[in-house]
């Protein structure tokens, strides 16, 4: 992605359970054989590629069970579930992974993808204390916070006290290098598992537009996606045209790429085999997968002639180019 169609930043997701073992329990104690896998990782696309990665604990704001993500786990903080990672324990996980990145500029802390079914409070005091612990170390990367109810943006500014557009802005980041993480599908659910696109994003993203809009602040959408039907790609197209007409979104990325998805899907298809986003990827028939039907004819060709390969990774952002 980065050589074939200068794609500067890609989202990596791991494991808590991986990065941090039951057997240590969440924290500053890491696996370092795993976490080593995982650095060799972020060093190729920033250093040796040039671009810029998210680091993205891929837990939905839960640990100690992920069998059966998105609901298996204690909700962290939980302080009612005597089996539950608490908030201070979250905090000192990023503060320890934070030390590990922060001389290298080119990466953004993702600090949880989707948390959900948990009270707003909660999201929000654990995203603070992580907030803080990631500055307590000295580093300067940009963060990026996930909102409650999936960092759906459909349902930003939805849910009465508990709407993400009530809490999420009172985030305080010492240095203001904080973005939101927005996530936004297409299906009848927004959850990304149907064929169908009956959800038009331009409509679905107004509210937290104007949320972002009133409070001064800067958005990702870090996880869309559809599949390849003919609506599919026009409401792909009207989205990535809105992110790119309104300065709130200064970065995307489309869920999902990677070897390992063989033939499987990572959304979109009613779990029909048609691949991934992976360049050279296939369908299990053998025929033309996601990268070829939705990748290269509609997502690819908005993908930015010029955009940022150098500098820290800021909200105010940076100088341009094209990759070289």
């Amino acid at each position: 992605m980065i050589d074939s169609h200068k794609v500067n930043l890609h989202r990596v997701a791991f494991l808590l359970e991986r990065m941090c073992p039951l057997s240590y329990g969440l924290g500053a104690k890491f696996n370092e054989t795993h976490f080593e896998h995982f650095k060799e990782a972020i060093d190729y696309i920033t250093i040796t590629k040039g671009a810029y990665a998210i680091l993205d604990p891929h837990n939905y704001m839960r640990y100690n069970d992920p069998s059966s993500q998105p609901f298996s786990g204690s909700v962290i903080g939980n302080t009612s579930d005597p089996t539950a990672a608490t908030t201070a324990q979250f905090a000192a996980f990023w503060g320890e992974l934070a030390s590990r990145f922060k001389t290298n500029e080119k990466v953004l802390f993702g600090l949880m993808n989707e948390p959900h079914s948990m009270p707003s409070r909660l999201v929000f005091s654990n995203l603070q204390a992580a907030i803080t612990a990631i500055r307590a170390t000295g580093a300067n990367n940009m963060i990026l916070t996930p909102g409650n109810a999936w960092s759906g943006g459909h349902y930003w500014t939805k849910g009465g006290d508990e709407a993400n557009s009530k809490w999420i802005h009172k985030l305080v980041d010492p240095i203001k290098n904080l973005a939101v993480d927005i996530h936004e599908y297409l299906d009848e659910d927004f959850s990304g598992g149907h064929t169908a696109c009956t959800q038009d994003p331009v409509a679905n993203l107004a509210g937290v537009t104007g949320w972002l809009r009133e409070h001064g602040l800067k958005g990702f959408v870090t996880e869309f996606g559809g599949s390849n039907t003919t609506e599919c790609k026009l409401m792909l197209e009207g989205m990535l045209g809105y992110m790119e007409e309104n300065e709130e979104y200064i970065g995307w990325t489309a869920w999902a790429a990677g070897p390992f998805w063989g033939v499987n899907s990572p959304c979109c298809t009613d779990q029909r085999q048609l691949g991934s986003l992976e360049p050279g990827s296939r369908a299990a028939d053998g025929g033309p997968g996601l990268y070829d039907s939705v990748w290269v004819p509609v997502i690819a060709k908005r993908v930015p002639g010029r955009l940022q390969w150098d500098g820290p990774a800021n909200v105010t952002g940076g100088v341009v180019r094209e990759r070289v």
